[in-house]
C-alpha cells in the first residue's frame, strides 16, 4: 500500500496551494472545509488528466532545470536546486497541478522517483563530474520513509551518477503536514547519519516552523520568499530575518534567502548577514548551468566591503558612503508640476536632489512641496515654475568619506523644520547620492551593537570574530606582520585560591599593560579567559615583548598576600584534586613573523602558535611540582 492510500483513510484530506517549487506542498483541514484549486483535475476531464499523468510517468516526460544558490559573502556557488518541469504538451504542465494530480491518483511516489532520477541524470550530464556542489532536492516529508524512496538514495544508486551523499540536500517544507512525526524524525536521523543534509524550506510561511527546526536541527533554513520580498522597506520583515540570522549563528545553521528579485533586497540581506541567496535577480532556473554574471559578483563584493567596515574600533571608522543610495535627481529647470506628479507615482519617495552639471544645488522634499502647493491658489501659482524657484538651497551636504557619527550629529543639529530632510552626499564635490536620518540612526545602532558583541565584556578588547578577521586580512594582503600569543601561567590555581573577582583583576592588569604598550593603530585582541593576541604590521625581533613580560611579572605581585610573595608560590589543588605548590603567576609570550614562512590559513597560524606556546611552557615548567 502506498503512503498516499493511508492518507485517504484519515479524517483529514489534502488541500493544495500553489508555491514556487516542484515539491508537493500539503496542508490539512477537516472534511467539511475541503475545496480544490484545480476542479478540472477532479471533475469532467479528470479521466484525461489521469491518463496524461500516467503517460508522463511511463514515458519519463520530466526534465530538470537548475537554479543556483550562491554565497552572499563572495558570490561563489553553494549548489543548485533541482526543479522539475513537464517535458511535453498537456493539461498538467504546471508543476503544482502535476503534483496535485499525482496525490489524487495515488502515484506521488512514482512521480517523485522519476523527478529525482531526472535530477541526478541532469546533474551528471550538465555539472562537471564529479559533482562537488550541493544538489537541493525537494521532498514530500510523507514519503521519506517509503521503501521506494529509500531505495533511490543508496550509495550504489548515487555512485552511478558520481554524486556523494554529502552533496545531497533534502528540502522539507514546513507547510506540509507530517502524518507520522515519530517515523519522520527517525528517518531524518537515519539520512543525516548517512551524511545527507537537511534543509527546512519556506521557513516563515507556516506556523509550526520553529518546532520543526527544533526537532530535526537542519543544516540549512530556507527563508520563504514572502518574508524576503521588500525586506529593504519592511522593518518587521527586517527584524524577523535578523532574528533568524542570530538563531543560525548560535546553532551553526546556514540561512538561505529564497526569491530575491531586486538589488535592494540583495543588499539588505547581505548587510543582515544572511549566508546564501537564491532568486530571479541572481539567476532564473535553466536547463544549462550558467556562470554567475560579473556585475552581480561586483555588487556582492562591494556590499560586503561596506559591511566589513564594522570591524573598526569605533563608529567613526564607518563612512557615510556605506549607506548612500544613488537616488534619482531632477534638473533646476524641471517644472514643479512634473516633480509633483513623480512624487505622486512613488509614495515612498522622500523628494529629489536638484543637480546642475553634476553638482547639487538644492533639494525638494515631499512635505515641503506639498505645503508650497497647498492653499487656495498654491498649485495654480506654482505648477509651471521651474524647480530652482521652490527648491531649498540651505540643505545639508557632506562628503562621502565623512564618518556616519559626524553626519548624524550634523543632521540632528538642524532646525526643526529640516530635521528629517534627507542628506545629500558628494564625492569630489559632485553629487554621489543621498542618505536619510532613519538610515543613519539604524546603521549607527547596528554598528554599535555589532562592535559591542565582538568585544570581550571584561576587557573591552576585540573578541574572536575580530581576531579572525584581522588574521585573514594579514594572510590575504601578503604584507609584513607579526602575531603574538600571550598567556598567563598558573592562572587557574590563583583563581581557585583568591577567587574569580581577583582573577578578573589579573586579566585586566594584562589587558591594560598591552594597551599601554601598543598604539591605537595596532591590534590587541582578547581570545577569552587569560589568552590574548597582538597583531602588528611589521616583523619583530627576539626579545621584543620582554618589556611587557617584565611589567606584568612585577605588577602582578601586588595581587598576592605578603606570605605568598615571600614563599614565591601558593598551595592549591591540581586537576586531580591533590594539593600542590604553584609558582607565582607569570606571563608567556610567543610570536611568529610573516618572514618565517607563508601561512595559508588562520588554522595554520593558530596551530603554529599553540606548538610554540607548548614548547615555551615546557622550558619554564614550575619547579614547585612536589605534592604537599
Amino acid at each position: 500500500m502506498h503512503i498516499q492510500e493511508g492518507l485517504h483513510k484519515n479524517i483529514c484530506k489534502p488541500i493544495f496551494q500553489s508555491f514556487f517549487t516542484n515539491s508537493l506542498h500539503i496542508i490539512y483541514a477537516h472534511e467539511t472545509d475541503i475545496f480544490y484549486n484545480n476542479p478540472k483535475i477532479y471533475q469532467g476531464d479528470g479521466i484525461v488528466i489521469k491518463q496524461q499523468l500516467y503517460d508522463i510517468i511511463k514515458n519519463g516526460q520530466i526534465k530538470t532545470v537548475f537554479q543556483p544558490i550562491i554565497s552572499l559573502r563572495d558570490g561563489s556557488i553553494l549548489g543548485h536546486e533541482a526543479l522539475s518541469r513537464v517535458a511535453c504538451e498537456c493539461d498538467i504542465s504546471n508543476p503544482e497541478v502535476l503534483f496535485e494530480a499525482a496525490v489524487l491518483h495515488e502515484c506521488i511516489v512514482e512521480l517523485e522517483s522519476l523527478c529525482r532520477i531526472k535530477a541526478f541524470e541532469a546533474a551528471f550530464k550538465f555539472l562537471k563530474p564529479p559533482y562537488n556542489k550541493k544538489l537541493f532536492i525537494n521532498v514530500n516529508p510523507n514519503i521519506v520513509y517509503d521503501k521506494e524512496f529509500r531505495s533511490g538514495f543508496t550509495r550504489e544508486h548515487l555512485e552511478r551518477y558520481n554524486i556523494k551523499p554529502s552533496n545531497i540536500i533534502f528540502e522539507i517544507t514546513e507547510r506540509n503536514c507530517i502524518t507520522d512525526f515519530k517515523a519522520f524524525i527517525s528517518t531524518i536521523e537515519h539520512y543525516k547519519s548517512q551524511n545527507y543534509e537537511i534543509a527546512i524550506d519556506d521557513a516563515g510561511a507556516g506556523y509550526s516552523g520553529l518546532n520543526l527546526i527544533s526537532d530535526i536541527h537542519p543544516h540549512y533554513i530556507k527563508l520563504d520568499m514572502k518574508l524576503v520580498r521588500n525586506v529593504n522597506a519592511d522593518s518587521l520583515k527586517y527584524a524577523l530575518i535578523k532574528c533568524m540570522v542570530e538563531l543560525a549563528r548560535i546553532t551553526n545553521i546556514r540561512i538561505i534567502a529564497e526569491g530575491i528579485e531586486t538589488e535592494q533586497e540583495l543588499s539588505t540581506l547581505i548587510h543582515l548577514g544572511v549566508h546564501y541567496g537564491q532568486g530571479y535577480y541572481i539567476q532564473k532556473p535553466n536547463e544549462s548551468i550558467i556562470e554567475i554574471r560579473n556585475d552581480l559578483l561586483n555588487l556582492i563584493y562591494e556590499e560586503n566591503r561596506k559591511k566589513n567596515h564594522i570591524y573598526g574600533y569605533q563608529l567613526s571608522d564607518i563612512y557615510v558612503e556605506n549607506i548612500t543610495v544613488a537616488a534619482e535627481t531632477v534638473s533646476p529647470l524641471m517644472h514643479v508640476e512634473t516633480i509633483y506628479n513623480m512624487l505622486k507615482e512613488d509614495e515612498n519617495k522622500l523628494g529629489y536632489c536638484v543637480v546642475e552639471n553634476d553638482f547639487p544645488v538644492g533639494i525638494i522634499t515631499r512635505d515641503k512641496l506639498i505645503m508650497q502647493l497647498s492653499g487656495r491658489y498654491g498649485f495654480t501659482l506654482n505648477q509651471s515654475k521651474p524647480a530652482y524657484v521652490l527648491m531649498d538651497k540651505n540643505f545639508l551636504s557632506v562628503d562621502c568619506r565623512t564618518p556616519i557619527n559626524v553626519v548624524s550629529s550634523l543632521a540632528m543639529s538642524r532646525q526643526n523644520e529640516s530635521l528629517y530632510d534627507f542628506v545629500v552626499v558628494t564625492k569630489n564635490e559632485k553629487y554621489f547620492g543621498i542618505t536619510t536620518v532613519k538610515d543613519l540612526l539604524r546603521k549607527a545602532t547596528e554598528v554599535e551593537i555589532e562592535i559591542a558583541k565582538q568585544k570581550n565584556p571584561l576587557s573591552g578588547l576585540p573578541g574572536n570574530v575580530m581576531i579572525e578577521y584581522q588574521l585573514s586580512q594579514c594572510i590575504s594582503k601578503n604584507d609584513k606582520y607579526c602575531v603574538a600569543y600571550i598567556d598567563i601561567d598558573n592562572f587557574k590555581p590563583y583563581n581557585d585560591k583568591y577567587g574569580f573577582e581577583n582573577g578578573d583583576k589579573i586579566i585586566l592588569l594584562l589587558a591594560n599593560i598591552l594597551k599601554d604598550n601598543f598604539s591605537e593603530n595596532e591590534f590587541i585582541g582578547h581570545i577569552g579567559g587569560d589568552d590574548f593576541v597582538v597583531i602588528l604590521n611589521r616583523n619583530c625581533e627576539s626579545g621584543y615583548f620582554d618589556n611587557i613580560i617584565e611589567q606584568f611579572n612585577t605588577q602582578v605581585l601586588e595581587y598576592y598576600n605578603e606570605e605568598d610573595v615571600l614563599n614565591g608560590y601558593i598551595i592549591s589543588k591540581n586537576r586531580q584534586g591533590l594539593k600542590e605548590k604553584f609558582s607565582i603567576i607569570t606571563v608567556t609570550v610567543v610570536f611568529l613573523n610573516s618572514s618565517e614562512e607563508r601561512f595559508s590559513s588562520i588554522f595554520d597560524i593558530s596551530k603554529e602558535l599553540a606548538n610554540r606556546k607548548k614548547l615555551e611552557k615546557s622550558k619554564r615548567k614550575s619547579r614547585f611540582i612536589a605534592s604537599c
